[in-house]
């Protein structure tokens, strides 16, 4: 009989074979089965955030090495650690399986709420749905759900945006707000991907009406993507008789898509019409105050210590999804942890950049005395004046130095710029500055800030 840290070595070398060495060591080697008891394993780990991590990221390839080691119908539980000396900590169970839970459910037929299993991600919650002005809509409309499910005008609540802009966050955010104000409430939790296999499985296991009565039996209804019903006409149909019977019993049903419903295709008019009848809701990409508050929120909920300017480069950066933001810092502490290195403005521009696409601005005379001035303290007029001050002259030396490494313009042209200092001027300037560097780590950090707020 093994014991439980053999069998976890097991999937740990499962694990190790399905991943890149850097994965591994960074999410799973750390990780310490605690218990296996009445079929739930609990592993201990660092923090919530490495919980949701890996739930987002590798929970299929864990599942499955999970099965194969400790049996079908395995639970897990996630226990991460607060206090390393007592060993006291928080559990957080896993999302699981969807497709595998919800075709159990479906067969066994009507459940009593207390052993309905929902299929939501509890890590998504209100709380840690970050609000701003590209959510603000989707985000009434869903607290406003919550409250009264089925009774509002949102009914079908539509909810559209890019790939990572937060609908999954949200709609489960609602879902787990309904248990809370109503535990008995049956809330279920599916992607359109799962409920095409489920009831793919059904019709060829004769199961079609245990399908059906499953579904008509829910209060609240959430179908994740529900552009992958395209082109599936035995799918839209049965979904098309669900919608109607749970529509017509004042039940709720809340959808996601990657566009609004007039830009859908393959699907039938009649379902189209439908989507349309309650409320359709963008969640448009996070603007740079919803990013920066975003990764705040990261930041103090997993333990994260990073700089203003590093969290400023990266909220001015990575603009296109908080799926994004996740992965920056994801990478960041992967780095971090695995090279003992201090998260700084240097390795977050290079983490950046594996990420998205920096886009370099043109940078003029201009941009660079007016960002140096504003950095010191000083006024653009003091610059361009013949204060001879040690703090001005120290400034008007370090514009003059990014002028050089930072424009095409000549030495001449800077110093013309610069109050009409000539080329042996600029060029003691230059010469200074870059003797300076050589020893001044203040100054380097100085510079290095400067340009970064320049350059992106």
């Amino acid at each position: 009989m093994l014991t439980l840290k053999e069998q976890w070595a097991q999937c740990q070398t499962i694990l190790a074979d399905n991943l890149t060495s850097s994965a591994y060591q960074t999410w799973f080697a750390p990780i310490v089965p605690l218990q296996f008891a009445e079929g739930v394993l609990v592993l201990q780990v660092k923090s919530q955030f490495v919980a949701e991590y890996i739930e987002q990221n590798y929970i299929p390839l864990l599942s499955a090495a999970i099965i194969r080691v400790f049996g079908q119908g395995t639970r897990l539980e996630y226990r991460v650690l607060i206090d390393s000396t007592s060993g006291a900590g928080t559990s957080v169970p896993s999302a699981g399986s969807p497709a595998q839970a919800v075709n159990a459910q479906f067969i066994v037929g009507q459940q009593a709420a207390a052993n309905f299993d929902s299929q939501l991600n509890n890590l998504y919650t209100f709380d840690s749905f970050i609000a701003g002005e590209p959510n603000k809509l989707a985000r009434t409309a869903g607290l406003a759900i919550a409250k009264q499910p089925g009774y509002t005008a949102f009914n079908p609540l539509f909810v559209y945006g890019g790939s990572g802009v937060g609908k999954t966050h949200l709609v489960n955010a609602i879902g787990n707000q309904v248990k809370v104000l109503n535990p008995q409430s049956r809330v279920i939790y599916v992607s359109a991907n799962t409920f095409k296999l489920q009831y793919q499985d059904a019709t060829r296991n004769n199961r079609v009406t245990d399908f059906l009565n499953f579904y008509q039996s829910v209060d609240v209804l959430i179908v994740d993507d529900i552009q992958y019903f395209a082109g599936l006409k035995s799918t839209q149909d049965t979904f098309f008789h669900i919608f109607n019977y749970l529509q017509q019993s004042r039940k709720q049903i809340i959808l996601t898509c990657d566009r609004p419903p007039v830009e859908l295709k393959d699907l039938e008019e009649r379902l189209l019409t439908r989507f349309k009848w309650g409320l359709s809701a963008e969640i448009k990409q996070p603007d740079y105050l919803l990013r920066k508050n975003i990764l705040l929120s990261k930041m103090h909920r997993d333990g994260i210590s990073l700089s203003v300017e590093v969290v400023d480069f990266i909220a001015q950066n990575v603009r296109n999804s908080v799926r994004d933001l996740e992965g920056i810092l994801a990478s960041l502490l992967a780095h971090s942890t695995l090279t003992d290195e201090e998260i700084n403005l240097k390795l977050a521009e290079q983490v950046v950049s594996h990420i998205v696409a920096l886009q370099p601005r043109a940078i003029s005379i201009g941009d660079v005395l007016t960002a140096t001035a504003d950095h010191y303290g000083v006024t653009e007029k003091s610059l361009l004046s013949n204060n001879r001050s040690r703090e001005v002259t120290q400034v008007r030396h370090v514009a003059a130095y990014l002028c050089k490494e930072l424009t095409s313009s000549s030495l001449t042209e800077i110093g013309f710029k610069l109050g009409r200092r000539t080329h042996a001027t600029m060029l003691h300037s230059v010469a200074l500055i870059n003797q300076q560097l050589e020893f001044d780590a203040s100054l380097r950090q100085h510079i290095a800030q400067i340009e970064s707020a320049l350059r992106y």
